[in-house]
């Protein structure tokens, strides 16, 4: 008999081993990413009161895209989270890749951000 893995249970899993470690402050804020089947989200989260500041997400933007489920939706996320976080004066954030691997969308994501002007 095989054990059946369950992906999003290990992931989590990942996820809270590394939030242990990060947190987001009023300075320097938590960006999160999530990442389902069809879609991307990305948060800016101020832990202390427990707020999202900027949310961006590829159910914004669907009519500019071709499919909401690539690296191209990915980077115009990035960019979308980016442009949002500089007009409200967050300009560092701690990056939170919510227990997935950095790379594909997460990393088209996190690089487009970075691009934009977010440092992290």
């Amino acid at each position: 008999m095989f054990k059946k893995v369950n992906r999003n249970e290990n992931r989590k899993k990942r996820h809270a081993r590394v939030r242990r470690k990060i947190f987001g402050t009023p300075e320097k804020p938590r960006l999160n990413v999530f990442r389902s089947g069809k879609h991307i989200y990305a948060q800016i989260i101020d832990d202390s009161v427990g707020h999202t500041l900027v949310s961006a997400s590829t159910l914004e933007n669907k009519e500019n895209l071709t499919s909401t489920k690539n690296k191209e939706a990915a980077r115009l996320v990035g960019e979308a989270i980016a442009k949002k976080a500089l007009e409200k004066g967050i300009q560092e954030v701690v990056f939170d890749r919510g227990g997935y691997l950095y790379h594909g969308r997460i990393k088209e994501l996190a690089d487009a951000a970075r691009e934009a002007g977010l440092k992290f």
